[in-house]
């Protein structure tokens, strides 16, 4: 085994990695970027490494950084975590010839799975079944128009050198294809330096089954069950389960025997996972992700193996220790993936400062792999993952349930998430019943988004700031105690809330410094006193519960904002003051602004130009994806504030829209 490993990688992923090095006595390395300087998977590690500025190009995609950190610090083995290196034949080298082991499959393997194109068409040929479409050597536009027609619609276009549904595009008619076709190409030439592209039929209720394979030096290739993946949002997942649930055992079987014949096909080491997609009783061979899955606990939680240990073994030289018979589910196991983003507005992704990062207990049958605590920044140069939470039943309903009792302790304050989104998930009748195919979220994800009852969560939002208040450092002067305290009776105290455009002003009256009275008048005019009570957890969490019965809520009061949480829901509230309106718009009406940092990669509207509603403005790319802004209303472009290159800082004004006249 090995003394020392470099983990090349940041967040959970290698906070994760850490665990199981530190378990096997290995020393830890971390390396990070300049916006990563106090990250967590930074204090996990032994020592750490400066490796460049926040651009990924620049600093966890800069192999010369990465393999001197390791020269310097001594470490004999590297482990890529996913994404950035995990998938470059070149890195893989590099690490060959610098004399460290790379803990992976070695270059000429990586090589012969990363051309998706070629990848498939050595697949057909050793037998396993692939989908119609192009891979072909001609990449101009005009020949990949024409295949695309020729194949038909829908189709998706993929860059051919990628992975992680990065840079992918469903076209549905041929309307959208040149579009299709040059976001796709931008994305693969900035994420993978790799401009090629691949078209393919399209199965719009098609099935994401992978299966996990574990191959040694030796000769020994295994599958190592199979997971269901089809929750996605742009291609890539949010929320997996092992064993795939209502699979039959011959197809299961064929499967996980097309797994291993796709690792031997390209003498595979290591631990890999074979994606297919599952029409019915047909499955399609997508791709070989030559490296760890972000899925992986589900998989360890139901068959008892550390995959990161057997990764780290393999790389030593080891044989695996086991055969395939010894190889069974124990259970079932459901994964969520939490992320800063939100799913109100198509899963936009969110950068900040976690107020609050409050993860539920782990135990024997939960799981929580967190890459951030509370007072970390999610910077904006990454992907949105916080921490992935995994629960593990007896049976898939038994799962489900401990997940979903999980995500109700989940409370993250700072950035908006998916947690809300991933319970109402969890408790859909299409989820509960299963399977779900890859359009899940397109047939159901704006019902599940629906932004909660912020009215319903107003009084607990209120009470929180009057119970703050009391425990507050006491002032100088007693007239500046903040109680409404007079002879006679206590004179309530008004609190101002704003959330998502809507305001209130609450009256609170203080009957002990833990009891208040609430009422919140509503749309429908005055509201019942709600008596709440408030107690003080871990956190600086204020447990609130009514004194007549109902559900409890928790809120956290910082600096203006106070975020109240109710089972999974979360409303952030803002406190106006009572002379000012803390949320007056400098910007003039009709401004569209960035909602995080990022940069202008395409501009498709001009000074003067009518648009309808809908219409899309200009792209931007920011934490690893193209997002579209698109016109709210129809309109008249009065301004164009950036050209195509510039980079935004949130809140910049992007461009002026007008009224029609």
């Amino acid at each position: 085994m090995f003394r020392k490993l470099l983990i090349a990688n940041r967040g959970e992923i290698a906070c994760r990695i850490a665990r199981t090095a530190h378990r096997l006595g290995l020393a830890v390395v971390g390396v990070h970027s300049e916006a990563d300087a106090g990250a967590r998977h930074v204090r996990m590690a032994d020592e750490s490494w400066p490796i460049g500025p926040a651009r990924a190009k620049e600093s966890y995609l800069n192999a010369q950084a990465i393999l001197e950190a390791a020269r310097r610090c001594g470490a004999d083995a590297i482990h890529p975590g996913y994404g950035f290196l995990a998938e470059s034949e070149q890195f893989a080298a590099a690490c060959a010839a610098a004399g460290i082991v790379f803990v992976g499959p070695s270059a000429a393997a990586i090589a012969a799975m990363g051309n998706k194109a070629a990848a498939k068409e050595r697949m057909r040929r050793a037998g396993v079944p692939v989908l119609q479409g192009y891979h072909g050597e001609d990449q101009t536009l005009a020949a990949l128009e024409r295949r695309g027609r020729k194949l038909g619609f829908p189709l998706i276009v993929k860059p051919s050198g990628g992975g992680g549904g990065k840079g992918m595009q469903i076209v549905r008619e041929a309307a959208e294809l040149r579009a299709a076709l040059e976001a796709s190409r931008r994305v693969a030439a900035s994420a993978f330096a790799d401009e090629r592209l691949l078209l393919e039929r399209y199965l719009p209720a098609a099935r994401h089954v992978e299966v996990q394979v574990l191959a040694d030096r030796h000769g020994s290739v295994l599958h190592v069950l199979d997971r269901d993946c089809s929750v996605q949002r742009r291609h890539q997942k949010l929320i997996e389960e092992s064993p795939a649930p209502q699979l039959d055992a011959p197809l299961r079987a064929a499967m996980a025997e097309a797994a291993c014949t796709v690792a031997r096909e390209v003498a595979y080491e290591g631990a890999g996972t074979v994606e297919f997609l599952l029409d019915e009783a047909e499955f399609f061979f997508m791709e070989m992700n030559t490296r760890l899955q972000v899925e992986h606990g589900v998989t360890e939680a139901v068959a008892g193996l550390d995959l990161v240990e057997w990764q780290l073994r393999i790389a030593a030289g080891e044989p695996l220790a086991f055969a395939q018979t010894d190889i069974a589910a124990r259970g079932h196991a459901v994964e969520v993936r939490v992320c800063a983003e939100d799913p109100a507005h198509d899963f936009r992704p969110a950068a900040g400062i976690l107020r609050l990062a409050a993860w539920p207990r782990a135990d024997r049958e939960l799981r929580v792999d967190a890459g951030f605590d509370t007072g970390d920044g999610v910077p904006p140069h990454y992907d949105s993952l916080l921490a992935k939470i995994i629960a593990h039943g007896a049976t898939r309903t038994a799962a489900i349930a401990r997940l979903r009792s999980a995500l109700d302790e989940t409370r993250i304050a700072g950035v908006p998430t998916n947690v809300a989104w991933l319970a109402a998930a969890l408790d859909s009748e299409a989820f509960q019943t299963g399977p779900v195919n890859t359009d899940f979220v397109v047939r159901h994800g704006a019902t599940l988004a629906a932004h909660p009852d912020s009215g319903a969560l107003a009084p607990f939002a209120a009470a929180a700031e009057a119970l703050a208040l009391q425990g507050a450092p006491s002032p100088a002067s007693p007239w500046d105690v903040l109680d409404g305290f007079r002879l006679g009776a206590p004179e309530p105290i008004e609190v101002r809330l704003r959330s998502a455009g809507d305001a209130w002003i609450g009256e609170v009256r203080m009957r002990s410094r833990s009891i208040v009275e609430v009422a919140v008048p509503g749309p429908r005019g005055p509201s019942p006193d709600l008596g709440i009570e408030g107690q003080l957890e871990e956190d600086g969490v204020l447990e609130l519960r009514p004194r007549l019965g109902g559900e409890a809520a928790h809120a956290l009061v910082s600096a203006g904002h106070i975020d109240v949480w109710r089972h999974a829901r979360h409303v952030e509230f803002r406190v106006e003051s009572v002379d000012t309106d803390a949320f007056t718009d400098c910007r003039p009406a009709g401004s569209l602004a960035a909602t995080l940092p990022g940069v202008v990669v395409g501009v498709q509207a001009a000074p003067g130009e009518h648009v309808v509603e809908g219409q899309a403005l200009l792209v931007i790319e920011a934490m690893k994806m193209e997002h579209t802004i698109r016109a709210p209303r129809a309109g008249v472009i009065a301004a164009v504030h950036v050209r195509a290159g510039d980079r935004v800082r949130e809140g910049d004004t992007l461009v002026r829209l007008d009224s029609l006249p």
